[in-house]
């Protein structure tokens, strides 16, 4: 009997410290802006450039293929396949060309 409440007491104390280590890990809800940012509105103005540019659809699907924002908005929006938007907002290759 004592080695069960004594394997019992272990196991309560265990899940306590186990409790208390996720609890620190869990980071502050970070506020997210309402407002969009004001690199939206050159996409109008980069799709228009784009469709009156040199670009054509080649193949080419990832944002480290694009030597320009523009080039790679015209990508987005007229070829098939891109893996350039990850997170579907319709902002191509936002690290790269700093869109954020």
């Amino acid at each position: 009997m004592k080695k069960l409440l004594l394997i019992a007491l272990i196991a309560f104390g265990a899940w306590n410290y186990y409790q208390k280590q996720n609890t620190a890990l869990v980071a502050e809800p970070v506020a997210v802006p309402k407002v969009l940012p004001d690199y939206t509105v050159p996409i109008s103005k980069a799709r228009a450039v784009a469709n009156a540019s040199q670009f054509r659809c080649g193949g080419r699907q990832h944002c480290s293929e694009m030597n320009s924002y523009e080039e790679a908005v015209f990508f987005l929006r007229n070829c098939p396949d891109t893996k350039m938007d990850g997170d579907g907002d319709g902002v191509p290759c936002e690290r790269q060309f700093n869109r954020f």
